[in-house]
């Protein structure tokens, strides 16, 4: 009777964990949504040290993927997409987001964050070097493509060369291009990012259209 309790008791343990285990995985290409995102402090920011991977927003409505390149071009609706379509890139570099994703009021960051503004970056890059220069204390030393020219990531901000989705859907610039879209407009059809490269130091302010597919970097409230 001794042993059969045990077992019973065993069992009802197992069924427990076996229903707990879900909830108790976190899929790397999610980890952003946790409290256990790496984190950096400079000056009086703190931001995310890693690329932003969130497929639902903030209110638990799902960002829909979208993989077809004409589909893409048609958006007016926050969308998101892996490099080239593949999920082993979503891995090491996150998802990229167009604007409309950004700018959602469901909210594309995750509870306490927010994806900074053009000014916020802008403190960033001044804090950094200034806009010729804090490239090079921004940028990974790896997985960029050689010739990497100015980057020793004495920050910890690891900005990694994910490349980007073009309004027309088709990829490009993978291990030679960082760009993070900010939260500010420009017009109504662009809004700013901040882009680096592998050849230069510099981080350049830049606007384009909200259907491209950018990196995004939040910031803490």
């Amino acid at each position: 009777m001794k042993r059969s309790n045990k077992l019973t008791r065993a069992a009802r343990l197992f069924l427990v964990l076996a229903t707990l285990m879900p909830c108790l995985s976190v899929s790397a290409a999610e980890k952003t949504t946790t409290a256990h995102a790496k984190t950096l402090s400079i000056g009086t920011q703190v931001w995310m040290a890693e690329n932003l991977a969130v497929s639902r927003y903030r209110n638990g409505d799902e960002i829909p993927q979208v993989q077809d390149a004409a589909e893409w071009n048609r958006l007016t609706t926050g969308a998101w997409c892996y490099y080239e379509n593949n999920s082993a890139n979503g891995v090491t570099y996150g998802k990229l987001y167009n604007w409309y994703a950004v700018n959602d009021p469901r909210g594309l960051a995750p509870e306490g964050w927010h994806v900074p503004s053009d000014n916020e970056w802008q403190m960033l890059v001044e804090k950094t070097g200034g806009e010729k220069a804090s490239g090079t204390k921004l940028k990974s030393t790896l997985l960029w493509k050689e010739p990497l020219v100015g980057a020793d990531n004495s920050t910890g901000f690891t900005a990694i060369p994910a490349g980007y989705r073009s309004s027309n859907g088709t990829f490009s610039l993978l291990g030679t291009n960082s760009s993070f879209w900010t939260s500010s407009e420009n017009n109504s059809y662009s809004a700013w990012f901040r882009q680096m490269y592998n050849t230069y130091s510099a981080v350049y302010r830049v606007s384009s259209t909200k259907t491209q597919g950018l990196s995004v970097r939040c910031i803490k409230n």
